[in-house]
């Protein structure tokens, strides 16, 4: 027998039911329902004469759910939670606080300004899904690219089309040189690169913007090349390095800051170098006429108040 239930039953129905079984009072199901009681017995007539089936059994003290309805009611209950919840994450994705974002970064930007952003999203809307990619701008920009990325805060690579992306100013990062709390230079007033090139260095490979701009400022300062050099993308490698050697990291100013701040505590130092070293500037990044979703856009919000605040 085809008693169409997905295509006969409505919402209304849906509520009676399963507010009967739980009161076993039609009294008090018509009234959570805010209709009348003989409104809510003609629509309960209705239900079973459109199944064929009785779903109540009705008792001096009160209406107890036959086999057919305490299944019925069930799955009803059920259905309802899930409309309940699928209408507030409608309403969640309207206002930004529900669904999925994918931010990708440079490190120091994520530090500095995507992580923070993230931390104040989460607290007006702990139920954003957020993901956060920190990588090399080359990888950030063909993934924004491709669709992997909502939105990125990185550098523009060689050969990528600056009209195919929305482009706004964000940063010029500021370098600093990284040791252990103990190193040999640690407590010197003031370090020249030509003082630190004899020592041990980690840091990104060649081409690396941070390597890029460590050569140009040793070759400014007439002093040589480090030779000894260990290559790393990975922040985790070169602290391990770093507290197990003399050796010399060049970092994002936003990482130093978190790693030596009170909330990590890490026992490294900032060299007194006596210049400053400037990365060529990051941008925050959009394909041009792709919309963002609701919450993507919400972050994208922060994370640009907070870049204009640092400004």
């Amino acid at each position: 027998m085809d008693i169409g239930i997905a295509r006969h039953l409505k919402i209304p129905q849906l509520r009676l039911i399963a507010a009967i079984a739980e009161h076993g009072q039609l009294g008090l199901a018509a009234d959570e329902l805010t209709v009348t009681q003989p409104a809510a017995s003609r629509m309960l007539a209705d239900i079973e004469h459109t199944l064929g089936a009785r779903l109540f059994e009705r008792h001096a003290k009160g209406m107890v759910p036959t086999l057919i309805g305490r299944a019925l009611a069930r799955r009803a209950h059920n259905m309802l939670v899930e409309l309940r919840d699928l209408a507030q994450d409608v309403e969640e994705l309207k206002r930004g606080e529900g669904g999925m974002t994918t931010v990708g970064a440079v490190t120091g930007a994520a530090v500095g300004f995507v992580i923070p952003a993230i931390r104040q999203l989460k607290a007006i809307s702990p139920r954003a899904d957020v993901h956060v990619n920190v990588a090399a701008s080359d990888e950030l920009v063909h993934d924004l690219a491709s669709g992997k990325n909502d939105f990125v805060l990185a550098r523009l690579p060689r050969g990528v089309n600056p009209t195919d992306f929305e482009i706004y100013p964000a940063r010029t990062e500021t370098l600093k040189l990284i040791v252990r709390q103990d190193h040999p230079l640690a407590n010197v007033d003031q370090v020249t690169l030509r003082d630190l090139s004899p020592y041990e260095w980690v840091m990104q490979s060649h081409r690396a913007p941070i390597r890029e701009a460590m050569e140009t400022a040793f070759l400014s300062a007439g002093a040589p090349l480090p030779t000894n050099i260990t290559n790393t993308t990975s922040l985790l490698a070169m602290i391990a390095i770093l507290v197990s050697s003399s050796a010399i990291a060049p970092l994002a100013s936003e990482v130093p800051d978190l790693l030596l701040g009170d909330q990590v505590g890490a026992k490294l130092k900032v060299l007194p170098l006596n210049m400053t070293i400037e990365m060529s500037p990051y941008y925050l990044l959009l394909v041009k006429g792709r919309e963002l979703s609701p919450v993507a856009n919400r972050l994208r919000r922060l994370v640009t108040a907070a870049l204009n605040k640092a400004h």
